[in-house]
């Protein structure tokens, strides 16, 4: 091993160190710095044989710590950014069905706190909500219902 191969190591660690990454981001990210001699499919491979790379541990970080923010369809699109498969990304995306209107609601109810009947800000409260990536359902659901009778 010579000393770019482990700049190129210390590199992946590092970013290891700081999030969780999947092996497509850390192959976008190193490829830079790929020099005559260094092998990154190697380190990637000895990196995922040893558990530094898991894909289920990079959608349980993101899911923890975007889904008190986002919707569904922003989390995919956030998910499949990263390089993971498609059959990956809609089991988390499943996880997430359940709660998406209690997410939206919260999301809601943090940004505007209180319901209005003014047309142009029902409409502002839907978009903000739809760009989160909540379903149009839920969006509809939250504002149109956010009269009080759900409250917790």
């Amino acid at each position: 091993m010579g000393f770019t191969t482990l700049s190129l190591k210390g590199r992946a660690l590092r970013l290891l160190s700081q999030r969780e990454h999947s092996r497509a981001e850390l192959l976008r990210k190193l490829a830079p710095h790929v020099q005559e001699g260094d092998d990154l499919g190697a380190l990637l491979d000895d990196l995922q044989a040893r558990d530094f790379i898991s894909e289920a541990r990079v959608v349980e970080s993101v899911l923890h710590r975007r889904a008190g923010r986002l919707g569904a369809a922003r989390i995919r699109q956030e998910l499949q950014s990263k390089g993971l498969g498609a059959e990956v990304v809609q089991d988390a995306v499943a996880q997430l069905q359940g709660s998406e209107l209690e997410r939206a609601r919260e999301v809601w109810r943090r940004k505007f706190g209180e319901p209005t009947t003014d047309p142009q800000s029902r409409a502002k409260h839907m978009r903000f909500l739809l760009a989160r990536g909540f379903s149009g359902d839920v969006v509809r659901r939250v504002v149109q219902g956010a009269d009080g009778s759900d409250e917790i």
